[in-house]
């Protein structure tokens, strides 16, 4: 009895055309990074977005598929993004009661990490002589992802470049956050969940809420803050430093 099911190969061509691919891809890649984390213990050199990145990374270049043909089936997740930015308005909106007396430090802590982000990255970059269009990814990827895409269109430089910086921002910002934090004796939970918020964006601050509700509340609030902030204040000291 012959199989009616068309061979392999036409099965691959037809699956290697569709965007569904990519969209299987990205979130198998996750669910894959997600599952890994949780066999380690959380640890965060387990990152589950690093570990999807690679996964996504080897697995486009096995096959040979290019980043355009990817970003088609991708894109369904990309446009979630911005849904997850305008949720920020709820965290933050919670968050403002437990913000007694910790206001200044706050405000001081967010004004700091924001332009320390912007400015210790361009000067590296010019120090080092980095072409302008890298150089003006670095200024908007101090915020999160969605919001740098938005600001590296109104200061003329390239969405897709910012949002890789911005995402590696968030991945290393994940990944040695904790460490950094014990070294220099950060311990209060509000203190470091609103330093990665600052520091690692939408990545550092999944990483909070996966360790503990008040550093994941604070980062959440962080992230919002500095990304409304971000959006107002980094084209007017690009214009100021270009």
């Amino acid at each position: 009895m012959h199989s009616s099911l068309p061979p392999i190969a036409e099965i691959w061509v037809y699956l290697s055309g569709s965007p569904l691919l990519a969209l299987i891809l990205t979130l198998t890649a996750y669910q894959v990074g997600m599952l890994t984390y949780e066999k380690s213990g959380r640890n965060p050199l387990a990152n589950p977005v690093a570990i999807a990145v690679l996964i996504v990374a080897m697995a486009i270049t096995a096959i040979d598929m290019p980043y355009p043909k990817y970003f088609e089936g991708a894109q369904f997740v990309h446009f979630l993004l911005g849904t997850a930015t305008v949720s920020l308005a709820v965290p933050i909106y919670k968050g403002f009661n437990a913000l007694s007396g910790r206001m200044l430090p706050l405000l001081a802590a967010l004004l700091g990490g924001g332009v320390t982000s912007v400015a210790s990255s361009v000067f590296l970059a010019r120090l080092l002589g980095a072409d302008p269009a890298i150089v003006g990814g670095f200024y908007a990827k101090s915020v999160t992802a969605p919001i740098a895409m938005g600001v590296a269109e109104r200061i003329g430089t390239s969405p897709t470049l910012t949002a890789v910086f911005a995402v590696s921002t968030g991945i290393l910002g994940a990944v040695l956050g904790r460490f950094v934090f014990d070294i220099v004796g950060v311990r209060e939970w509000w203190q470091r969940g609103f330093a990665i918020g600052v520091a690692a964006h939408g990545i550092g601050t999944s990483r909070a809420f996966s360790v503990h509700p008040e550093a994941g509340a604070y980062a959440s609030l962080a992230m919002g803050l500095h990304g409304v902030l971000g959006a107002l204040l980094i084209p007017v000291f690009v214009s100021w430093f270009s």
